[in-house]
């Protein structure tokens, strides 16, 4: 017998052998009905006789795996709060990838149970903030209301800020077809028992549009449970007038079937007043002459907002949804009134003026979506698709008159004018999202959009002589203006053990044609842009971790900005487009220190090229102040921040900020370059509380501070804004009722400066921002059905802008 032959024997002998005594890997992943990964499950690995072998919890894929199993017959157990027990029996002979463990939530109704609010929590991820409250108080308000206490973001006139920066709103990833007025009324009107949790994401993968410099993603909690529920509520406001809201909304699901309708009444009287000083300079840079207007607007409006969406589920893997939003707003009037007197050098009053305006505006804001969504079979791969489409159309009709005095009193002369303006928008886009795991710790996506925006707007002007009216072809004109975006992404995703790595690229290629009919100009931009993104996070210990993150990101003018038009407030102050605007190009990078999860330090830079700001232009010739946006050479921000979140009690829930950052704008007027820079600070502090044995009474007490900052020039006074609100639950949980109050401590009101080269002039605002709210939402059905609500958006409907200047 050769050599090889033993060895071949030999090895036949022992391999049995080695088999009894070998041990194995048992690996395997944990998903919801949905497909999605069930993070920190227990997984419990049990003898028959269910004598506990070993326990493993999934980690954040879903993922799981047992090490050194001998071979057996086993049970595997895994749970999750809220979730059916999922056991079953498997043999191990080899090691074992198993099929996905599915688990099924309980279906239980409030009439079975006993509803315990849970504490909201924040987690800081590298590239968000991650603010969970789903079952907590903060669900009996509306979304606007949980905005409110969201960390990170800043509510100052019902607009939402991140950062100094205009975020976009998503609900469920799909964005708000909104201008900022109609979100405010949407998510005023809109209920937030449904929410999850509400994700503030500062560094938003290339999935997001280009656009999307900051994002606001409204998280639902998933649908999972037959039957119907509904709610009706009603809102009464007190400021300088009263305001009403009042809506309803209803969900229905079947096994097939997921069905959500929403809708909202809002009636409104709006009061703003401004003080305005220009001081019209000669060549000298002295004061030559200086007007001083007394401004007082108010705003009448009612408006209706509905929604639905339907989801059709085919079968395991694949849905069909259907949904809309809908703004009608069949009346929005304004009034405004204005005192100018006008004083020479020496202050002596030479004349004066009083105008009055009233503006009547109509306008509908539709928007449909339509979504096919297919799972594949290895868990987590999917393939999304939307169509999209918007219809806006806006009529605005305006009568000015003004009577000129000397300063006698006695009659010099009035002018009188009227408007017509007309804008019609339609917006198509479709797009494809593709996701693939490439293994328990990795992830890849690639997708592609296109979108088409066309826009037909107009203004008549009629000057009024001798009781006539005579077409003035000066402000009279018509603008077209056409927008082509092709886009493309690729995000990749690692996860190691202490180290996590997220990569984007995103391409726009972005055609716009606008012409203006009058003067037979076009203005045409073309363009391609790169836009990449990196988040990268380091797990230093258990209770310290470092993130840095970077990305590259485009502000598209919006249409209102662009067009040419002229809307004249009165004689002497217009508003105007300008059709010559590009678009700002940024790059933000930050980099932090996590403990605890609870303390975060945080350094941000962030350069703006060709920044846009509506700068307030005083001819020192004609006496005419016009409202211009206008691209900046560059405008550079940094800064530090300070964040706490934290249970001080177990009934008191505390978050802080404190930053401080610098602003540098730099412009070129004519051959002079104007530099200006300010340090700034930003303070929050919220205060949550929980009282009574059965948590059902509620207070939030809520501060910002924003200091005196630049903005374009113009240095804007610091403010304070502050909110209390309270809230109690009544009839068995199903009632809520709510009272809240604003700006406690009359600190909004702020004054901004011009005052470079030859411009002169002051501007204070008091908002009608001061008020006293009172609400009550009652809710009918099975109360424990979650919302299928999704509101689709695209960021071409944000810039939508309101028209109201």
């Amino acid at each position: 017998m050769n050599f090889i032959q033993r060895i071949i024997k030999l090895l036949l002998f022992f391999i049995p052998l080695l088999s009894l005594s070998q041990e194995f890997t048992i690996s395997g992943r944990v998903l919801d009905i949905d497909n999605n990964p069930v993070s920190y499950a227990n997984v419990i690995l049990m003898t028959s006789d269910s004598t506990i072998v070993k326990g493993v919890s999934s980690n954040d894929k879903g993922a799981f795996s047992f090490f050194d199993i001998e071979s057996d017959t086993y049970l595997l157990k895994t749970s999750f709060i809220g979730y059916k027990d999922n056991i079953i029996t498997i043999v191990v002979d080899g090691d074992l990838v198993l099929e996905d463990v599915i688990l099924e939530e309980k279906q239980e109704s409030l009439d079975e149970i006993t509803l315990t609010y849970k504490k909201p929590t924040v987690k800081k991820e590298a590239d968000r903030v991650v603010f969970n409250i789903e079952n907590s108080a903060l669900t009996e308000g509306n979304m606007l209301q949980v905005l409110k206490s969201t960390p990170g973001v800043l509510v100052l006139d019902n607009n939402l800020l991140v950062k100094n920066t205009e975020p976009t709103v998503y609900i469920n990833d799909r964005k708000v077809h909104l201008t900022a007025a109609e979100l405010s009324q949407l998510l005023e009107g809109a209920s937030a028992n449904s929410i999850k949790a509400v994700e503030v994401i500062t560094n938003p993968s290339a999935k997001y549009d280009a656009e999307s410099g900051a994002v606001i993603n409204i998280v639902m909690s998933k649908n999972l449970i037959t039957g119907y529920r509904g709610n009706v509520f009603a809102n009464y406001t007190q400021g300088v007038f009263p305001r009403y809201n009042a809506g309803t909304s209803h969900f229905f699901k079947s096994e097939k079937i997921n069905f959500s309708a929403n809708y909202s009444y809002t009636q409104n009287k709006i009061n703003r007043n401004n003080r305005e000083e220009v001081n019209f300079l000669d060549d000298n840079l002295d004061i030559e002459e200086t007007w001083k207007s007394e401004l007082n607007r108010n705003t009448w409006s009612k408006t209706h907002n509905f929604n639905f969406n339907f989801d059709y589920n085919i079968n395991e893997k694949n849905t069909l949804s259907l949904s809309s939003t809908v703004l009608w707003l069949p009346d929005f009037k304004y009034k405004i009134s204005n005192l100018t007197n006008a004083f020479d050098n020496t202050e002596s009053l030479m004349f004066y003026y009083d105008s009055n305006s009233l503006s009547s505006d109509e306008k509908h804001n539709i928007g449909l979506d339509l979504d096919y969504t297919h799972l594949f079979k290895n868990p987590g791969e999917k393939l999304s698709l939307n169509a999209h489409y918007t219809n806006y159309d806006y009529n605005r009709l305006q009568d000015v008159l003004s009577n000129y005095y000397n300063a006698d009193d006695s009659f010099i002369e009035s002018t009188s004018y009227n408007t017509n303006n007309n804008q019609e928008t339609e917006i198509f886009t479709s797009k494809a999202d593709y996701t693939l795991p490439i293994s328990d710790s990795s992830l890849f996506e690639a997708g592609a959009k296109a979108s088409f925006i066309n826009t037909n707007s107009d203004i008549t002007q009629y000057d009024i002589v001798g009781g006539s009216e005579v077409l003035n072809p000066e402000n009279t004109d018509a603008f077209d203006y056409e927008e082509a975006i092709l886009a493309a992404y690729v995000n990749y995703s690692q996860d190691w053990e202490k180290f996590s790595l997220a990569l984007g690229l995103r391409a726009e290629q972005t055609n716009v044609t606008g012409i203006s009919i009058s003067n037979n100009e076009t203005n045409k931009q073309d363009y391609l842009e790169w836009f990449p993104t990196t988040s990268i996070n380091y797990i230093i210990s258990d209770n310290l971790s470092f993130y840095t993150n970077y990305k590259r990101s485009i502000q598209r003018p919006d249409y209102e900005s662009l067009n040419p038009f002229h809307f004249f407030i009165n004689d002497n102050t217009v508003y105007l487009g300008n059709p010559s605007l590009r678009p700002v190009i940024d790059n933000y990078v930050d980099a932090g220190f996590t403990l605890n999860d609870s303390y975060t330090i945080q350094a941000y830079y962030k350069k703006s090229k060709n920044n846009i700001y509506e700068l307030p232009i005083q001819d020192n010739e004609t006496n005419l102040v016009s409202y211009v946006p206008v691209n900046f050479d560059n405008t550079v921000e940094y800064g530090f921040d300070f964040i706490l979140s934290s249970y001080i009690t177990e009934r008191w829930f505390l978050y802080g900020v404190f930053s401080v950052y610098n602003i540098e704008d730099t412009e070129t007027f004519d051959t002079e370059v104007l530099k200006r820079d300010i340090w700034s600070t930003y303070s929050v502090l919220q205060n949550d509380f929980t009282f009574l044995k059965d948590k059902t009474l509620n207070l939030n007490l809520t501060m910002y501070w924003v200091g005196k900052n630049l903005q374009g020039l113009r240095e804007v006074d610091g403010r304070l804004a502050s909110n209390l609100s309270i809230s109690k639950s009544v009839f068995n949980k199903k009632g809520v009722i709510s009272l809240s109050a604003e700006d406690l401590f009359n600190r909004q009101d702020f004054t901004d400066r011009s005052r470079y080269l030859n411009q002169n002039s002051k501007l204070f605002t008091d908002v009608d921002n001061r008020y006293i709210k009172i609400g009550f939402r009652y809710m009918f059905g099975n109360t424990n059905l979650s919302s299928n609500s999704r509101t689709s958006n695209l960021q071409e409907r944000n810039r939508l802008q309101s028209e109201s200047n």
